[in-house]
């Protein structure tokens, strides 16, 4: 009985580990990165735009993504899509 009850017990621990959490990755683009604007011309457009980046980086999702401030100097968290530089995310902070 205790050995049943261990092994129903473990089964379903691993059902429940297997679920995991629902992964939020912003998905920016599926276009190879050929098509993608180039990450230095693309931080000096931002730049002339206003915006100071503190971090700029490549996400999971295939976007160039931005920490820093914008013109109005709020904190801000932006996902562009890399072929065309329109915002697809943001977030104030």
């Amino acid at each position: 009985m205790y050995i049943k009850r261990t092994l129903s017990l473990a089964a379903a621990m691993l059902i429940l580990f297997g679920c995991g959490v629902a992964n939020d990755v912003t998905v920016c683009t599926d276009a190879p990165q050929s098509q993608w604007l180039d990450q230095s011309d693309f931080k000096t457009t931002l730049q002339a735009k206003g915006y100071s980046i503190n971090e700029f980086k490549v996400t999971d999702g295939s976007c160039y993504e931005i920490y820093g401030t914008d013109k109005d100097n709020n904190k801000v968290e932006i996902y562009f899509n890399p072929v065309d530089g329109s915002v697809v995310k943001q977030e104030a902070h």
